[in-house]
C-alpha cells in the first residue's frame, strides 16, 4: 500500500513521520475538533443556558470523543460529501451521536468507573440547539489546530529535538580536547578543538529549543467576525469575554480575545519561525559535517552490507547529513510559505489559509526525517586524528597570530608587520618557525612564550568553554 502514496513522509518515512499522526492527519483534525464543539457543549452546560446534565449524560458525551473511532471520522466525511462543509459535518455528526448515545444508554445503562451502572439518562436531543451554538467554525478550527501544535510539540518535537542536542553535545565533550585546523574564508586559520565547533551548534540549538519550549500557542473562541455577535444577541446576561478566555484556556492554550473570524496566525507563524531558524542551524551544521568529512577531518563507519555507490565499491557518502539537509530545505520552505501566506487575509476572512494550515504536518514530518537522520549520522562519524595532527604540523604559520600578540605584549611596535613579512602566503614548517624564534631580537622570556607555541597546543580555552557551556 505504501508504495503508491504520493508523499515520502507517508510511504518511504512512514515509521519516522509516525509519531506525527496522532495530530496532524485527517482523522486527528477531526476528532481534536470534535473534542472542540464537544467540550463547548459541557461548558455551556455548566452556565444556566443549557439545563445540566446528569453523570450519566456527561458520560456519554465525554465517550463520544474517547471512542472516537475510524468509523466515526468516516461518517464525518459522509456529511461532508453532502454539506462540503467540514464543520458543519462534524456538528452533523454528533448530533446523530447525541440521538444513538440517549437511546444506548436507555437499553444498556451507562457504566460509571468502577463499573457500577449509572442512572439512566433521558434523551438528550434537547442538546441538539446547543451545538456550535454561536460559534464560526474557526472557532472550532483553531482551537482544534492549536490542541494539534500544542501536544505534537510536546510529545513529539521536543524530544525529537532534545534527543539531537543530547547526542550532539555527547560528540562535543568526548572530543573536546582534539585540536584541528580551523578554517575562516576558506582558509587556514588559527587552530580549535572538534569538539568545541560542535558545541558551537549544541548551544545554539539549545537556545531556539527553549524557544521553542517556552512557546504558548493561541486559539480563539470569538464568533464570526470576532464580536461574539450571536451570543451576545442570543444569551446578552452572560459574559462571553470570560466564557471564551476560561473555555480556550483549559486546553492549555493562550486566549486571543482581539480577532477577525479567524485568529491572527502571527502566534503560530512565531513557533514556525523558531523551528525555521532551528533548521538553519542544522543546515549550517551538515554543510560543515559535509566539508569535514571531504576533507578527511572526519571517518565515517563503513557498515557491512551498505553500498556508497552503484559502480565505485570504494565509496562510503554522507547521505545522512545529504539528506537531512534536504529535508531541511523542504520545512523550511513549508515555513517561510506560513510566514508569507497565514500572516495575510482579504477583510475580515478568506479560505485560502486552510488548505496551506493542512500541511503542518508535512513540514514538521520533514523536520522530523532530517533530525532523526542526523542523529543516525553522528553515530557514524568520529575524527581522523592522524590526518588532523599531520595537517597543523604541517602548517606552522597559524601560529603567527600568537607570536605577534606575544611581541606586543612585550612591546615591539612592529610585531604585526614583522610576522606578515614572514608569513603572508607562505607555508611554514617547524624548523621555520623555530628559525625565526631564535632569531628575533627579544628578552629570554618571550623568547620562551614564542617557543612553547605549536599548531598542536595552540587552542586557547576551547576546552573550557567546551565544558563550560555543555556542563
Amino acid at each position: 500500500m505504501t508504495l503508491h502514496l504520493i508523499s515520502p513522509l507517508d510511504g518511504r518515512y512512514a515509521k519516522t513521520t509516525a509519531p506525527l499522526t496522532d495530530y496532524f492527519s485527517e482523522f486527528a483534525f477531526l476528532r481534536d475538533r470534535v473534542r472542540v464543539e464537544l467540550n463547548f457543549l459541557l461548558a455551556l452546560s455548566k452556565t444556566d443556558l443549557v439545563r445540566p446534565l446528569s453523570d450519566s449524560e456527561s458520560a456519554q458525551i465525554e465517550s463520544i470523543n474517547s471512542n472516537f473511532s475510524d468509523a466515526d471520522a468516516e461518517l464525518i466525511l459522509e456529511h461532508e460529501r453532502k454539506t462540503r462543509h467540514d464543520v458543519k459535518a462534524i456538528e452533523y455528526f454528533i448530533q446523530s451521536k447525541l440521538i444513538e448515545s440517549a437511546s444506548s444508554s436507555h437499553s444498556q445503562g451507562v457504566l460509571a468507573e468502577g463499573g457500577s451502572k449509572l442512572p439512566e439518562s433521558k434523551s438528550m436531543q434537547d442538546l441538539i440547539p446547543w451545538i456550535h451554538f454561536g460559534l464560526t467554525s474557526e472557532d472550532t478550527n483553531s482551537i482544534g489546530q492549536a490542541i494539534s501544535l500544542n501536544e505534537s510539540r510536546n510529545k513529539v518535537i521536543l524530544p525529537a529535538l532534545n534527543s539531537l542536542i543530547s547526542n550532539l553535545s555527547d560528540f562535543a565533550l568526548h572530543y573536546k580536547s582534539v585540536p584541528m585546523l580551523a578554517r575562516t574564508h576558506g582558509q587556514f586559520a588559527v587552530p580549535t578543538t572538534l569538539g568545541k565547533e560542535f558545541a558551537v551548534y549544541s548551544a545554539r540549538l539549545t537556545k531556539t529549543r527553549d524557544d521553542i519550549a517556552s512557546h504558548k500557542f493561541e486559539a480563539k473562541l470569538t464568533g464570526a467576525v470576532g464580536n461574539f455577535n450571536a451570543l451576545q444577541a442570543a444569551v446578552p446576561n452572560i459574559d462571553w469575554i470570560s466564557f471564551s478566555k476560561e473555555f480556550v484556556s483549559n486546553f492549555g492554550l493562550e486566549p486571543n480575545l482581539l480577532t477577525t473570524q479567524i485568529l491572527p496566525y502571527d502566534n503560530w507563524v512565531r513557533y514556525f519561525d523558531v523551528i525555521r531558524l532551528t533548521n538553519s542551524i542544522l543546515i549550517d551544521f551538515a554543510q560543515d559535517i559535509w566539508r569535514y568529512i571531504s576533507d578527511g577531518y572526519l571517518k565515517q563507519a563503513v557498515v557491512a552490507g551498505e553500498v556508497g555507490s552503484s559502480t565505485m565499491p570504494q565509496k562510503v557518502n554522507p547521505i545522512d547529513f545529504e539528506n537531512a539537509e534536504g529535508n531541511l530545505g523542504i520545512a523550511n520552505s513549508l515555513f517561510m510559505h506560513y510566514a508569507q501566506k497565514l500572516t495575510v487575509s482579504r477583510l475580515q476572512r478568506d479560505l485560502s489559509d486552510s488548505t496551506v494550515r493542512r500541511t503542518f504536518g508535512t513540514a514538521l514530518g520533514h523536520c522530523l526525517v532530517a533530525w532523526t537522520n542526523l542523529q543516525r549520522g553522528l553515530k557514524r562519524i568520529a575524527p581522523d586524528e592522524e590526518k588532523l595532527k599531520a595537517e597543523l604540523n604541517a602548517h606552522w604559520e597559524v601560529v603567527s597570530e600568537g607570536a605577534q600578540t606575544i611581541l606586543r605584549a612585550a612591546g615591539k611596535l612592529d610585531a604585526y608587520e614583522s610576522l606578515k613579512e614572514q608569513t603572508r602566503g607562505r607555508v611554514l614548517t617547524e624548523s621555520d618557525y623555530k628559525s625565526w624564534v631564535d632569531a628575533i631580537d627579544v628578552d629570554d622570556a618571550t623568547r620562551s612564550l614564542l617557543r612553547n607555541l605549536s599548531p598542536e597546543s595552540y587552542i586557547g580555552l576551547a576546552v573550557r568553554l567546551t565544558d563550560h557551556i555543555l556542563d
